[in-house]
């Protein structure tokens, strides 16, 4: 079962492990197997899900809305977590000549009216700022937060892909603290572990989301040298911790980590959903954890 934490000092509770749902819209499900795929990881304890308003290409917050009507009762045991300020060409949006980011006032309260529609719900628990806008206006982003939060459209506000400068600059202009940091954490891509964002969040005792675990798949296919040390060395700490797969050893290397992240999960088979559940009873020694990081570097430590 799935411990819930309290991700930051004035913060929400999480479930450890948060299922995410860019992929909804590849998962051919219908509705009622949406339902019942949320509610069987709902009773394995995860109950905080992932989305942005981009996902699926605008489609994937309906399609978890259209599923959470069927049940509406299933809100109450859920944390949803969103994010907004990518704007993304398409059919949709033919005005638009290029993707570009946008985190200005207008763009913030319609994005965060057509997550509230589009999931069928009242409150967002958590928005995120997607991704480092070179154009943020940090006093204004404060502002409209603190607008949400007033008018009880969103609980609780955090950031995606942001520099430890870039987190700390829009913290300094908000009454709250911000409650996480969403980046990418893997054996394939462990900068955050050495550019100063996990040691500020340790420090400020806010748990980061790590998303992209897996390596997008290029651990387990990839044809680069260092796909190839990484998969061999997992497979081979694998057998000494007694992991079912090697996604069970990459999630037990992210939560190593002590600024503590919250992996999120990208598969919407029930099965890996259980298996990464079953990765909480893993632990990594220290040599093993940086037999993996040697693996991914391509050298020992200094």
């Amino acid at each position: 079962m799935v411990n819930q934490v309290t991700i930051a000092e004035q913060g929400p509770v999480f479930s450890e492990i948060v299922q995410g749902y860019w992929r909804l819209a590849d998962w051919q499900m219908t509705p009622q197997e949406r339902l019942s795929f949320l509610k069987q990881h709902v009773e394995l304890g995860i109950t905080t899900v992932d989305h942005a308003d981009i996902y699926g290409q605008y489609m994937c917050e309906s399609l978890f809305g259209e599923a959470l009507a069927l049940d509406p009762s299933v809100r109450q045991h859920l944390q949803i977590v969103t994010k907004c300020d990518i704007q993304l060409c398409g059919d949709a949006f033919p005005h638009r000549q290029i993707n570009h980011y946008d985190t200005g006032r207008a763009h913030i309260l319609q994005s965060v009216d057509n997550s509230l529609m589009r999931l069928g719900i009242d409150e967002i628990d958590v928005l995120l700022i997607h991704r480092p806008d070179a154009l943020m206006n940090a006093d204004e982003v404060a502002d409209v937060f603190a607008a949400l939060h007033q008018a009880g459209k969103v609980k609780h506000f955090g950031v995606s892909n942001f520099s430890p400068s870039q987190f700390a600059l829009l913290q300094s202009r908000l009454d709250k603290p911000l409650v996480t940091n969403q980046v990418e954490i893997n054996p394939l891509n462990i900068e955050v572990a050495h550019d100063g964002t996990l040691d500020q969040m340790q420090m400020l005792r806010t748990r980061p989301m790590a998303w992209s675990c897996l390596g997008g798949g290029a651990i387990f296919s990839g044809d680069s040298e260092q796909a190839r040390r990484v998969r061999q060395t997992l497979a081979d700490i694998g057998q000494e911790v007694g992991a079912q797969s090697l996604d069970q050893v990459i999630y037990a290397w992210v939560r190593r980590l002590p600024a503590l992240p919250i992996p999120i999960l990208g598969s919407g088979k029930i099965e890996r959903v259980k298996a990464a559940v079953a990765a909480l009873e893993i632990e990594l020694s220290r040599e093993q954890w940086y037999r993996i990081w040697v693996a991914s570097k391509g050298h020992s430590v200094p």
